[in-house]
């Protein structure tokens, strides 16, 4: 017997969001000495603390903020505190003994830290039928250590595209937006190696589209939906110049060419902020952009949309089952 598999249809989105994120426990971003009465000293350093490192309890009590774990540090007296960190994926106990600054007196720990982050980038589809959403087609990563971002909770807001630093070799270009306003438009639920998914609260406007299989894609001429101003999504034209099948490949699957002379005057080709523009062939939805080549603005990489929507259904059925 043979099952054919009804195709899932998304609507294409190309338009900007605000990201608001928040944490699951905090992201170590540096390390810094001590200056004492008795010399200086690196608390983090001794205990064995790394860049990278998420501390997600201190003496057991769970922490999310940079605001608790100074607390805890600063009210010790001193006292050895036991941090429990993650790294790689793995979890560690590790003793910290506070030391008392000579400048204010306080008792620090020497950690740079950090619990949000905030940023814009690209919707890439909606699914009408469970209200999800796929953005970025890359995670968020912390940007003095470059790992994921632990997502505790976080919100999506609308964003208006104010200006454009045009991309160049060497220096990426970016768009340049604000929030326009502090009301969620949706909930963020993962923050992946494939990028960001959640639930919206209102449905984008938009005619809904197959998604492609991977074998489906050739090389060729494309069109991206994209937010380069003030105003609506606009497809742009651009080719794809090279596809890699290899099944351990989440992201990085197409090399992209930006070939329309509007998109290349006004941004210089691929920009920070257009990460998660869908990429349309065949009236189809092939996957999204998701990096810019630094030495080549006019090229950069593109993501499956069936790794992205795989993603994206392994999170809605997550959901369920959590809500079961």
């Amino acid at each position: 017997t043979v099952d054919v598999v009804k195709e899932t249809l998304l609507v294409p989105c190309g338009t900007p969001f605000g990201i608001k994120m928040f944490t699951n426990g905090v992201v170590v971003v540096g390390v810094a000495d001590i200056k004492t009465s008795s010399g200086t000293v690196n608390p983090a350093a001794v205990a064995g603390l790394k860049v990278g490192d998420i501390i997600t309890a201190v003496d057991g009590k769970t922490v999310n903020t940079n605001a608790e774990i100074i607390n805890a540090v600063s009210g010790s007296g001193g006292k050895s505190l036991v941090f429990t960190v993650s790294r790689e994926g793995k979890s560690f106990t590790t003793a910290v003994q506070p030391a008392q600054s000579e400048v204010d007196s306080v008792y620090r720990a020497g950690v740079w830290l950090r619990d949000n982050t905030a940023g814009i980038g690209t919707l890439t589809f909606y699914n009408p039928v469970t209200k999800g959403f796929g953005g970025l087609g890359h995670g968020v990563c912390d940007t003095d250590t470059n790992e994921l971002m632990p997502l505790l909770d976080g919100d999506i807001v609308p964003v208006t595209i104010s200006g454009i630093t045009k991309g160049e070799k060497g220096n990426p270009g970016e768009l340049r937006g604000y929030f326009t306003s502090d009301n969620a438009m949706g909930t963020l639920d993962a923050n992946v190696p494939a990028g960001v998914y959640g639930v919206l609260k209102t449905a984008p406007k938009g005619d809904a589209m197959e998604v492609a299989m991977k074998q489906e894609i050739k090389a060729g001429p494309v069109k991206i939906l994209s937010t380069i101003d003030g105003g609506k999504p606009q497809y742009f034209t651009a080719e794809i110049e090279k596809i890699d099948y290899r099944e351990n490949l989440q992201s990085k699957n197409m090399v992209l060419h930006i070939t329309d002379e509007k998109l290349l005057n006004a941004t210089g080709g691929i920009v920070q902020g257009m990460s998660g523009s869908p990429i349309i062939q065949n009236n189809k939805i092939i996957g999204a952009v998701t990096h810019v080549f630094v030495n080549d603005p006019t090229r950069g990489y593109g993501i499956f949309a069936e790794n992205m929507l795989s993603v994206s259904q392994s999170i809605s059925l997550d959901d369920k089952l959590k809500a079961s």
